[in-house]
């Protein structure tokens, strides 16, 4: 048999000589290691091939599933609950205006002239952004008729991330409870209304509501902050006009 030296080739001493045999014992280790794995992956993928398209197609039929929904779905559903619900807006926008306010509100709700009301609205088109709209409608309609369970139950039915519309349907909870003659529940709502925006509107009417229900339940300090910040914050509100008589109170009945 024929041999050869390669040019510059050098032989190797013992301790050389070993640690290339170890060398090459543990690469061919790793390397039967990833061959082993490499075939039993493919075995696995060869036996269950059939599931594995199968949950593909699942992953993939609930992506174009979803994007179907919005687009074909959910779009046109609440494209017409918004034109159905066009009559019963026009309604209670004429009750909160006008006059004969309780028979508008009524037909807000339940509807009229063959359209639609808001509770109409709510049952037929659930989970769209025009129902949750229509519970909030309701629920100050309800409010307004005096129903003030129901006013509670539309309200807190409705979630909005609005500057005002936040904080009014927290703050009609608030009036609901307090003619419920719960004040501590309403005392709970004006405070959270007061603290979900900060605006010039909604801000100081929730402080001052806060302000007055916490004073009638004999918690002096916290309505004087909540005047105070009236004073101080919002100086041009409509509730600041009066606030200096509020805080007097406050501090007379704090200081007994």
């Amino acid at each position: 048999m024929a041999t050869y030296s390669k040019r510059g080739y050098k032989p190797k001493n013992k301790v050389e000589k070993e640690h290339n045999i170890e060398e090459g014992s543990t690469t061919a280790e790793v390397f039967n290691t990833l061959d082993e794995t490499a075939s039993k992956t493919e075995a696995f993928v060869e036996k269950n091939q059939k599931y594995i398209f199968i949950i593909i197609g699942v992953v993939a039929l609930v992506v174009l599933g979803t994007l179907g929904y919005k687009e074909f779905i959910a779009k046109p559903k609440q494209t017409a609950a918004m034109n159905d619900m066009f009559q019963a807006q026009k309604y209670f926008d004429q009750a909160i205006n006008g006059v004969e306010k309780d028979s508008l509100f009524n037909l807000a709700l339940n509807g009229g002239e063959g359209k639609y009301g808001m509770l109409d609205i709510i049952n037929e088109y659930s989970g769209t952004p025009a129902a949750n709209l229509a519970n909030y409608y309701a629920g100050t309609a309800y409010l307004r008729l005096k129903d003030y369970k129901k006013a509670v139950e539309h309200l807190s039915d409705f979630s909005s991330e609005d500057e005002v519309l936040a904080p009014l349907a927290k703050g009609n909870i608030g009036d609901a409870f307090v003619q419920l003659n719960q004040p501590e529940d309403a005392l709970g709502y004006y405070e959270q209304a007061a603290k979900m925006r900060n605006n010039e509107y909604t801000t100081p009417m929730y402080l001052y509501k806060a302000g007055a229900v916490a004073l009638d339940l004999g918690k002096a300090d916290k309505a004087l902050e909540y005047f105070k910040r009236i004073k101080e914050e919002y100086p041009n509100a409509t509730e600041a006009s009066t606030i200096d008589v509020f805080i007097g109170k406050a501090q007379a009945l704090a200081n007994k």
